[in-house]
């Protein structure tokens, strides 16, 4: 695989997209590796050297290379190529893009940081700017919308961009910001920038949310829940499809509640055990149709118009 600039210990996806490899070579005995990309510039160039290391399969993490990894997929027809959070739209026969609907789980986060919020605020720092990134942020504000539907608050969102995945002096500068005027619960989808959202939560004494995987871990005292990105899930199982042929290349995968890659943290030692089992049922809403989440700045503006 290779990474995006978030690097391969990034917290985030490029972690768990190495664990699905990790989790291959550990069933399979497979030979699995990794390429870090530093700047956008890498991304051609590593994907060019894993071709030439005769790679079986190459996955390009994160959206950023979707173009790069399009690219090397219609130059090395015989090499099978996935892509997380790229497309396809194309339809590469050697390619298989996978997306998670996201919203999905950042609706449910939404839902328990306004319970969670004693200020009456919460907030939101995402990476760089696009659709994918906004499908966490009009998710999220959504949640939030809905419980205070529920709950009879009137919970106020505040949302703003680091324009980095990386840059966690940044992240934790725009949190500092957020807390100063007033939010006391912050989600991230902001990679290694967002860690440092977590860490200024952490140093407020506030609560934060953290994203992809279960970011608890970081910081435990602070940390109330995570929206969960299966992407290690989604890399092995994609990748052993593509293997044995039971999947095929030339198609974009849409994954959400319903396949379960996307979800919360199991892990709710600083949350109430009723909104935990609220968020929970929430999930089985979305599962069974019964809510549809909105991914973008229109479908959030005709979402609240019908609350």
């Amino acid at each position: 695989m290779v990474t995006d600039t978030g690097g391969v210990n990034d917290q985030s996806f490029n972690e768990l997209a190495w664990k699905g490899l990790q989790d291959l070579r550990d069933e399979n005995g497979w030979e699995v590796s990794y390429i870090e990309s530093k700047q956008e510039a890498d991304y051609a160039t590593n994907l060019d050297k894993a071709v030439d290391d005769d790679a079986t399969v190459i996955w390009g993490i994160g959206y950023a290379m979707s173009d790069a990894v399009n690219t090397a997929a219609d130059q090395n027809p015989d090499v099978l190529f996935g892509s997380i959070e790229g497309s396809n739209d194309s339809g590469i026969s050697n390619l298989v893009a996978v997306a998670f609907k996201s919203h999905e789980s950042s609706f449910v986060v939404g839902y328990i940081g306004a319970c969670m919020s004693e200020s009456g605020k919460v907030g939101f720092v995402g990476g760089q700017k696009s659709a994918i990134i906004e499908q966490f942020e009009y998710g999220y504000y959504a949640g939030v919308e809905y419980a205070n539907k529920q709950k009879g608050k009137s919970v106020t969102y505040t949302g703003q961009y680091a324009e980095s995945f990386s840059d966690a002096a940044k992240g934790k500068s725009i949190a500092q910001k957020l807390i100063k005027d007033g939010c006391d619960v912050l989600f991230h989808a902001a990679g290694g920038a967002g860690v440092g959202m977590l860490e200024a939560c952490n140093d407020a004494k506030i609560y934060s949310i953290g994203v992809d995987q279960d970011q608890s871990k970081l910081f435990p005292d602070s940390v109330i829940t995570s929206a969960l990105k299966k992407v290690d899930v989604a890399v092995a199982s994609v990748t052993k499809g593509l293997i044995d042929g039971s999947i095929k290349g030339g198609q974009n995968l849409v994954l959400g509640a319903a396949e379960d890659a996307v979800g919360i943290a199991e892990t709710h030692d600083n949350l109430p055990d009723d909104v935990y089992q609220e968020a929970l049922d929430l999930f089985d809403a979305i599962k069974n149709g019964e809510i549809e989440v909105p991914d973008t700045k229109e479908t959030f503006d005709a979402y609240v118009k019908s609350l």
